[in-house]
C-alpha cells in the first residue's frame, strides 16, 4: 500500500499496529518521501487472501492522518504485461545472420517445404508448437467468463507447457461459442501447430468439438479438462489401490459429475478394467433407459451402473470402494464414508472447493486426494499435459489414443516407488524430476510395445 500521511513519523507505528490487529503481517515499511507537508509511506504486508487484503486496506484507511493512495497485489503485479513472450532461438547480429534467418535464405527453405510438406514439422516451430484453444465458457471454477478473461489462464497453461515439457504453446482465445465456428477456426490455424490442446470449453459442446477436430485434423487433439483429468485420476487410483491392497478389476467406483471430466474418467476407468462404475449427478444416479436423461447422460448410463443402482449419491456410495468427485462443493457428507466398503478411497476434485473437506474425509477414508495444494495428494493436470504433448510431438503423432493415455497414467503412478508410497503420498509432485519425462516416454512408445 502506498500511503499519504501527516508529517509525523509516529503514524508509521500506528499503521503497523492497525495491520497486526486486523490479522495481517507487516514485512516492510519504507518512507519513500518526507517533507513538511506529508510523508509518502510504502507498506508491504501479507494477507490470507484477496478478501482479507481489503480488510487490511480498510483498517489502515481508518488510522487518523492516513490516506490510502494506491494498493498493489503481487498476483496482479505478476500478470502485468502477460506471463509469456516470444524469444528468438537464433542470433541476429549481422547481415549474414539476417540473410539466413530471413530473406533471401528463408525463401530457399519455403520452396523446399512447398515441394516436401512432410518436412514442415522438422524445419519450423510446428514440430514443437501447441495451440491452447478456449472459448472461455468453463474457466476454472469461474464458469462462462469469456475469452478475454480466460486469457490469463491460457497464458499460464502455456508457461507450464514450457516449464515442464519444453513445449512452445500459444494461447488462442476465440470470441465465439458456436461449435461450427470453433471447429473451423482451429482447422484454419492448424497448419502452424503440431497439436491442439482444448481448454475450458463447456460440456456437451466440448465433446462435439473434439470429435470433429480429431476426424478432420492430422495432428493430435487433446481436451485436457477431460483426458488430462482422467489420466491424473487413474494414476492416483492405481497407487491408492496399492496402499489398500485392492485391484482395479474388483472395485466399485462412484463418479459424481457426468460432465466433460466425469465422462472421460469413466471412459478411461472402463478401459483400465474397472467393472462397476455408478455415475451420479445433481438429479441422482444415472440409470440406463431413464427417459429423463439427456442424450449424453443416456449414452454414459448405457455403459455404467450394471447393478442398476437408483437414488441419491448416498445410495450409490453404499458398499463402494472409491468415490471420485468432479462436480460441486460440499455434496458428500463425511458421515456417509463409513457406509462405503472398508479402506475407502475418496478423490474430491471440485475446484476451488471440493465435494468434501479433505480433512474431514480423512477421519473415515483410508486414502484421500483432491485438487488442492494445501492437502496431501493433489491430483493436478500439470502432471499430465506437458509430458503428453512432449511425447506426441516427439513421435510426430497424428492422434492420441486410449492406449497412450493408459500408459501415461501407469507411468505417473510408477514414479512413486514402493518405499515412498503411503496414504499421504500416492502421486508425485509436479516438480518431480522424472514425472514429465516418464509420461513423454510412455506416450511416444510404439502402440503395442
Amino acid at each position: 500500500m502506498r500511503l499519504y500521511t501527516v508529517p509525523d513519523h509516529r503514524v508509521v507505528g500506528a499503521v503497523a499496529t492497525a495491520i497486526a490487529e486486523a490479522g495481517g503481517v507487516v514485512t516492510a515499511i519504507d518512507v519513500a518521501e518526507s517533507s513538511h507537508q506529508r510523508l509518502v509511506v510504502d507498506v508491504t504486508c501479507s494477507s490470507v487472501d484477496g478478501e482479507h487484503a481489503r480488510v487490511l486496506e480498510a483498517a489502515v484507511g481508518k488510522v487518523e492522518g492516513v490516506e490510502v493512495h494506491k494498493v498493489s497485489d503481487r498476483t496482479f503485479l505478476l500478470h502485468l504485461g502477460g506471463k509469456i513472450e516470444v524469444a528468438s532461438k537464433v542470433a541476429l547480429k549481422t547481415r549474414d545472420d539476417l540473410s539466413m534467418a530471413y530473406t533471401p535464405g528463408v525463401g530457399r527453405v519455403s520452396s523446399a517445404l512447398a515441394e516436401n510438406p512432410g518436412d514442415v514439422s522438422r524445419l519450423t516451430i510446428k514440430g514443437n508448437a501447441v495451440a491452447v484453444v478456449t472459448d472461455g465458457s468453463a474457466v476454472l471454477g469461474l464458469g462462462n467468463i469469456g475469452p478475454g478473461a480466460a486469457l490469463p489462464v491460457m497464458e499460464g497453461k502455456a508457461a507450464l507447457f514450457k516449464r515442464f515439457g519444453s513445449v512452445d504453446a500459444w494461447p488462442i482465445c476465440l470470441d465465439t461459442q458456436d461449435v461450427d465456428e470453433i471447429v473451423r477456426a482451429v482447422e484454419l490455424i492448424a497448419p502452424g501447430f503440431g497439436g491442439i490442446n482444448l481448454e475450458d470449453i463447456a460440456a456437451p459442446r466440448c465433446f462435439e468439438i473434439e470429435a470433429r477436430l480429431r476426424e478432420r485434423l492430422d495432428i493430435p487433439v487433446f481436451h485436457d479438462d477431460q483426458h488430462g483429468t482422467a489420466i491424473a485420476v487413474l494414476a492416483g487410483l492405481r497407487n491408492a489401490l496399492r496402499v489398500v491392497g485392492k485391484e482395479l478389476g474388483s472395485i466399485r467406483v462412484v463418479v459424481s459429475g457426468g460432465g466433460a471430466a466425469g465422462t472421460a474418467i469413466v471412459n478411461l476407468l472402463i478401459a483400465a478394467g474397472v467393472p462397476d462404475i455408478v455415475v451420479s449427478d445433481r438429479h441422482g444416479c444415472l440409470v440406463a433407459e431413464d427417459p429423463a436423461l439427456s442424450p449424453a447422460h443416456a449414452e454414459l448410463a448405457s455403459r455404467t451402473n450394471p447393478r442398476r443402482v437408483a437414488g441419491t449419491l448416498h445410495d450409490a456410495l453404499r458398499g463402494a470402494d472409491v468415490f471420485i468427485g468432479v462436480s460441486a462443493p460440499n455434496i458428500l457428507d463425511p458421515e456417509w464414508i463409513p457406509d462405503m466398503a472398508s479402506d475407502a478411497i475418496v478423490f474430491a476434485m471440485a475446484n476451488p472447493d471440493p465435494e468434501v473437506d479433505p480433512g474431514a474425509a480423512g477421519k473415515y477414508a483410508a486414502v484421500v486426494a483432491s485438487g488442492r495444494s494445501d492437502y496431501p495428494n493433489q491430483l493436478n493436470n500439470v502432471l499430465v499435459f506437458p509430458g503428453v504433448f512432449r511425447g506426441l510431438l516427439d513421435a510426430r503423432a497424428g492422434d492420441v489414443t486410449t492406449d497412450q493415455m493408459l500408459r501415461a497414467a501407469a507411468a505417473i503412478a510408477a514414479v512413486v516407488t514402493d518405499e515412498e508410497l503411503n496414504a499421504s503420498y500416492i502421486i508425485p509432485t509436479v516438480f518431480h524430476p522424472e514425472v514429465h519425462s516418464a509420461v513423454a516416454t510412455a506416450i511416444s512408445a510404439p502402440e503395442h510395445a
